[in-house]
């Protein structure tokens, strides 16, 4: 009793300083990933002296905590967000992954003079981006959608690939020419299994009557899970089955919506304070030394040529402006995924595979702080970020399930053209009306004269049905002013 007493007391003290942890890195612009592999450190051998060191349970844990992150993941996105970047986002996932796997790998086997095999393995495992990590930097920033969108689809897509890659590049079964229809068969065969698995949720979720609200997150979440175990189950991807989940389910009219999105991201953040922390706590000062001339081959490698390659070879066919280019080039953040794919090739027992996971530890630590830091100076450099709006006009919905409607709330931020629009300047749809405005604490209903200031918040009563519309007007009006047209918002 004494042993899970202290365990549950390490735990606790992990999560609270994990938690505080967000609030400073967000103040310095740093991913918290980094502030959670140090605290994994801080409790390891070179710390406080709490040894782990098994490489099967690891690798175990983190495919779990990646799942859940990819449900997360799925289930928070908006399609109408991510359309606009849905082709670049997915040759980034596909084509992308390959070019960067083939650069890389071959780089390295000249440089580091690794066998094909295994040079190739190291380009797997490299070449996974991390959602997480982007989007802590990202936050805030004021992109345009679709570049925002195209780093997020890449990130949720891109892991089934590379896992594919990292199987097979690990194994000592020969490579056929009939190996990549193979991954073809996986990756498709996956994604329907979760569109299907989505659908079918979605659809029992509806029609459901649970006697607590509180069931519906969880059985949301465990529809996730199903899809993966189901792919997996068939030999397919189960990582892309469990983000297609989630995306069909999350962009679903499902009951108690909003309890349902805090709750997923409650648990993304719980499996990724719990992966970085473990991945943290695994890893051993004392060997990173030997792998600091292998992470800055393979930083070096990645930055400048890998990367930019992929996203050449994926954004030219789609007319991707240069700046987009670039800045997806300096986009591409590693985090916990790479790190949990090198564990894969330890856990099989491939010869040099325990240099592979120290040069990844390395690698990930030193471009976190590096790209991580710099990104919102290269993305004003190169005029993405508009300069009279800091940041995006901040939209939260919370269904009104029997009325099938939706309550939006709307922040006017500094530097939004919504200020000194009168309400009826918005023209919204005519089913969407602004119940409440709230001002400087004091809340009042607003006429048609009454003229918007920063600050406000705004209460929008709208149906399901016109939700994309009313809140497609507001972001038109938040970019271009009163005179905005219906279509105004670009999503660029």
């Amino acid at each position: 009793m004494v042993e899970l007493t202290t365990v549950l007391g390490i735990v606790a003290a992990v999560l609270l300083v994990s938690v505080l942890a967000v609030r400073v890195s967000v103040r310095l612009g740093l991913p918290s990933l980094l502030l959670y592999l140090a605290i994994g450190v801080v409790l390891g051998e070179a710390g406080f002296g709490i040894r782990f060191d098994d490489a099967e349970l690891t690798k175990a844990l983190g495919i779990v905590a990646l799942v859940l992150i990819l449900a997360e993941g799925g289930l928070t996105t908006r399609w109408q967000d991510v359309r606009p970047a849905l082709g670049v986002g997915t040759a980034l996932a596909t084509l992308g992954v390959g070019v960067s796997i083939a650069v890389t790998g071959g780089a390295l086997h000249l440089l580091l003079d690794l066998e094909w095999r295994t040079a190739l393995l190291w380009g797997a495992v490299l070449s996974s981006t991390d959602a997480a990590a982007v989007f802590s930097v990202l936050r805030g920033l004021g992109v345009g959608k679709r570049l925002a969108g195209t780093l997020e689809l890449e990130s949720g897509l891109n892991d089934a690939p590379v896992f594919i890659a990292v199987i097979l590049f690990a194994s000592t079964d020969a490579i056929h020419w009939w190996t990549p229809l193979l991954a073809v068969y996986e990756l498709g065969v996956g994604g329907l299994v979760g569109g299907v698995l989505g659908w079918l949720g979605a659809q029992a979720l509806r029609r459901a009557a649970l006697p607590a609200t509180g069931l519906y997150p969880l059985a949301t979440m465990a529809v996730c899970l199903a899809a993966y175990v189901t792919a997996q189950g068939v030999h397919t991807s189960g990582l892309l089955a469990t983000y297609v989940a989630g995306l069909v389910l999350g962009n679903a009219r499902l009951p108690h919506r909003g309890d349902t999105l805090s709750f997923v991201e409650g648990m993304g953040w719980l499996a990724q304070i719990g992966l970085f922390v473990l991945l943290g706590l695994y890893a051993s000062p004392e060997r990173l030394g030997g792998a600091l001339l292998p992470a800055l081959a393979a930083g070096a490698v990645l930055v400048l040529l890998a990367r930019p390659l992929s996203v050449i070879a994926s954004a030219v066919p789609f007319r991707m402006p240069w700046r987009e280019q670039v800045f997806l080039s300096w986009a591409g953040l590693r985090g916990a995924v790479p790190i949990v794919l090198a564990l894969i090739p330890l856990a099989t027992g491939v010869p040099g595979a325990e240099r592979l996971v120290d040069t990844v530890f390395l690698l990930v630590t030193a471009l976190t702080l590096l790209q991580g830091t710099t990104l919102p100076a290269v993305a004003r450099r190169l005029g993405l970020v508009r300069s009279a709006q800091a940041r995006e006009v901040d939209v939260d919905a919370a269904p009104l399930d029997e009325l099938g409607a939706v309550l939006l709330q709307v922040r006017v931020p500094d530097g939004s053209r919504l200020h000194g629009v009168h309400v009826g300047e918005l023209r919204l749809p005519s089913t969407a009306t602004i119940s409440l405005v709230v001002r400087s604490g004091a809340g009042f209903a607003p006429q048609r004269d009454t003229r918007l200031r920063t600050g406000d918040q705004l209460l929008v009563v709208t149906t399901e049905t016109t939700r994309v519309a009313t809140e497609r007007r507001i972001r038109a009006v938040d970019r271009a002013g009163r005179l905005a047209t219906w279509f105004g918002e670009s999503g660029r």
